[in-house]
């Protein structure tokens, strides 16, 4: 079964984002050293229940948060998720020395990700 692995919030101010939910639940913001503008989010400590995500600057006018599951083969879950009535909203891609990752849509207009764990991504 894929569970829900990490989850991103799109922010117009992501000072005054990472601000705010530091301020309010304690949550630790850290740049990432990426190729684009994006901060990890560690919620708590890796023993408690719960999991971890990232900031990022808002690309589109009501872009909301989506979560991202975590698959063994994002080749694979594609064609099950538009076979299912969903959509690929943005391809495969590569997030260098993490893995592979795609965007999709629901049948309900929800976004989500598929995400594959491969530090050999290129």
């Amino acid at each position: 079964m894929s569970r829900v692995i990490h989850f991103e919030i799109p922010a117009d101010n992501p000072e005054r984002a990472s601000k705010f939910y530091s301020d309010v639940f304690g949550w630790k913001f850290q740049k990432w050293a990426g190729p684009m503008d994006y901060w990890l989010i560690t919620t708590g400590d890796s023993g408690e229940p719960g999991i971890n995500g990232g900031l990022l600057r808002r690309q589109q006018p009501g872009a909301s948060t989506v979560n991202t599951v975590g698959v063994a083969s994002v080749d694979k879950f594609l064609p099950v998720i538009t076979k299912n009535g969903g959509k690929v909203v943005a391809p495969k891609m590569a997030i260098p020395g993490v893995g592979y990752a795609a965007y999709c849509q629901d049948p309900e207009g929800n976004v989500f990700g598929v995400f594959q764990d491969d530090p050999g991504a290129k």
